[in-house]
């Protein structure tokens, strides 16, 4: 996908974009060598408080935003969530909290919460970790509207991970891959840091050496990997996600961690044939290779290094409990179950969008294969989730 081939922004997203576009402008131009880090760059297009694409008002999920979330598509995905995540609720019993990290429009609250009541495993409270003004309000309008006032009254919203020492559940869904990330690349045998430039009316991505903490997890990586990244080679690295988990998690002395992303295995992530990482843009259901395009209109993503991940969950206090493909999970989940209370719905255009839902979350040609859901556990049961398709040979 070009530029060219990019629908138009409007007006008013053309002078929303050029006021964060001077931000990134003034911040490049105080810089040392009027340079930022890529993944500042990142930070600021995605999370610029009033400006940034996840802190301002625009569409982003669902058929007329710029990309479609499993929680989008229709109530399946956050039903088998909630299947796999009630057991470990109903093990901690009346003090269980569960913590959702960015709730998107709410659809996946409201389908969980409903279904934790089927299941008799509701939480003492359910907490929200929304960083986004705009969605916060979005969500908070939604789920009062369409849950009863006793479930509604279990719904809070966070500035932050809880403070305190808590017990139940996290439950992240395409949130690791918006973490505003490094970007690496091997330059005569030296590790160096994309940076982005002023380049005219837009920016431009450069290469600089760089600092001695990315430098070392580099060659840290090119250590597990068993092999040195050619010159030329270029990938994004996150060596905060340890830190990032550790926030996140706080003080759960008991409980569990599920992630949902895409993805793949270290060994897969940094193949020598895929030599300028997975760094990409969404726009309007558009996915392309521009970055730096239009700041704050459009979604900004990298995939995850799910080894990365299950060794950050584990150097958190952590024990790993399995990774598989989200087809598997969903089936391993409550599918069946879905499948038959679909079978039973009398209008035949609501059955027929819930089967075409099933479709797109389960076939390797849609999400099936590309998002994989990774869990931990501490101090509870959680494996039972993870019995159909494991995949963590591939680790």
């Amino acid at each position: 996908m070009t530029r060219s081939t990019l629908p138009e922004p409007d007006a008013g997203a053309l002078a929303h974009s050029a006021r964060l576009a001077a931000h990134l402008r003034a911040e490049i131009q105080a810089a040392e060598g009027a340079a930022i880090p890529f993944s500042r760059f990142m930070e600021l297009a995605l999370y610029a408080p009033g400006l940034g694409y996840y802190s301002a008002g625009a569409d982003k999920f669902g058929e007329g935003g710029d990309f479609v979330t499993a929680p989008e598509l229709g109530p399946v995905f956050a039903a088998c969530v909630a299947e796999a995540l009630a057991p470990v609720l109903q093990q901690i019993g009346p003090e269980a909290l569960f913590l959702e990290l960015g709730g998107g429009t709410g659809a996946f609250a409201e389908v969980a919460l409903k279904r934790l009541t089927e299941l008799d495993a509701l939480p003492d409270r359910y907490a929200i970790l929304e960083p986004s003004a705009d969605l916060r309000a979005r969500q908070r309008d939604r789920l009062r509207q369409r849950l009863p006032p006793p479930l509604f009254d279990l719904v809070e919203w966070l500035d932050g991970p809880f403070p305190h020492d808590w017990q139940g559940v996290l439950f992240a869904n395409e949130v690791i891959d918006a973490l505003p990330t490094p970007r690496f690349g091997i330059v005569d045998g030296e590790v160096h840091e994309e940076h982005v430039v002023i380049d005219g009316e837009g920016f431009a991505r450069i290469s600089r050496p760089a600092d001695g903490f990315l430098a070392n997890a580099v060659r840290h990586l090119e250590q597990r990997l068993e092999r040195r990244f050619a010159d030329g080679y270029r990938s994004e690295l996150l060596p905060q996600l340890p830190y990032w988990i550790q926030a996140v998690s706080g003080g759960m002395k008991r409980g569990a961690m599920l992630f949902v992303d895409y993805g793949y295995p270290r060994a897969e992530y940094y193949l020598p044939e895929r030599d300028d990482g997975t760094l990409r843009a969404f726009y309007r259901q558009h996915v392309h290779a521009d970055p730096l395009r239009w700041p704050g209109l459009q979604d900004i993503t990298a995939s995850v290094d799910f080894t990365a991940l299950a060794e950050a969950g584990v150097g958190a206090g952590f024990d790993f409990t399995g990774y598989c493909s989200q087809a598997s999970f969903l089936m391993g989940n409550g599918m069946a179950g879905v499948l038959e209370r679909i079978e039973r719905i009398a209008d035949e255009g609501e059955r027929l969008r819930r089967t075409e839902e099933v479709k797109k979350l389960t076939l390797p040609s849609a999400m099936g294969e590309r998002f994989q859901v990774m869990g931990f556990e501490k101090e509870v049961e959680f494996g039972a989730a993870f019995l159909a398709g494991d995949l963590s040979f591939r680790l």
